[in-house]
């Protein structure tokens, strides 16, 4: 096996939601191995790189995602590869007895916030980039789902919801445009080292959502007896797991959603 096993050097990639969390190790993993990398994403983290191209782009905004489409083809020439990583997820619950219609309850603002980005985004996302790919015959949509989509998650259910909707995407999708010769697979991370993105605001509304303190969330973050590996799983694990998909050494794989979770299941 040498460096160059995966061969994805070269290969033209858009990733959302680039510039912090998952997509930014994403972003990073993709660079070392030679890819050219479109970050769509509302805010720039300011990292340079001479194949790193930053589009400001919203998801659930049609227009700036074609003219986004525009601009990395105007660059590059062509597309090989989306990543749809970029997602929402604000902790509410359905039914909060305590303080109906309250802060923590989950409303249609931000129900159509959370599925705006998380499910609405990605539709239109991999509609504009599917259109290349099905063009010239060959390319891969990877769909970043969530543990939870399969799980559940208490105080998380409309993210959650997204999440599992994001995985009926990815199989009827592989079915749609595998006649083309374009592959659509789905990775689905479970708890991952923290990415800064635990703001205290999430945090009080998780603890809320579940009859528990801040201190008493965080300490729970250490705690991994629910997974077999003992461990939280490294931002780079799944970062690794898109850059095989990207590349032809995956090519008979397509319409699964692959759980990087360390073996942690409902039971």
């Amino acid at each position: 096996m040498t460096d160059n096993w995966l061969a994805i050097s070269g290969k033209v990639v858009i990733v959302t939601g680039g510039s912090s969390g998952i997509g930014e190790s994403i972003v990073a993993s993709l660079l070392a191995q030679g890819v050219r990398v479109a970050n769509f994403d509302v805010a720039d983290n300011g990292k340079e790189d001479s194949n790193l191209m930053f589009v400001n782009v919203d998801v659930t905004n049609s227009q700036q995602i074609a003219d986004g489409v525009k601009q990395v083809l105007a660059a590059y020439g062509t597309i090989d590869g989306l990543v749809n990583n970029a997602g929402i997820n604000i902790p509410r619950l359905l039914v909060d007895t305590a303080e109906p219609f309250g802060k923590y309850e989950l409303s249609e603002e931000i129900f159509d916030k959370i599925t705006g980005i998380n499910q609405k985004g990605l539709f239109l996302m991999s509609q504009a980039v599917g259109r290349v790919l099905t063009e010239k015959g060959d390319g891969v949509i990877i769909n970043m789902s969530s543990e939870s989509g399969l799980e559940g998650s208490e105080g998380q259910s409309c993210y959650a919801a997204t999440k599992a909707a994001v995985n009926s995407f990815t199989r009827s999708w592989a079915k749609e445009l595998g006649k083309k010769n374009v592959r659509v697979v789905g990775i689905a991370p479970g708890i991952m080292e923290e990415t800064g993105l635990r703001t205290l605001a999430y945090e009080e509304a998780l603890a809320y959502t579940r009859g528990m303190t801040v201190e008493e969330l965080r300490a729970g973050y250490s705690k991994t007896s629910t997974i077999p590996l003992g461990r939280s799983g490294r931002l780079a694990e799944v970062a690794d797991l898109v850059c095989y998909y990207l590349s032809d050494r995956s090519s008979y794989i397509t319409g699964v959603t692959t759980n990087v979770a360390g073996g942690k299941t409902r039971g």
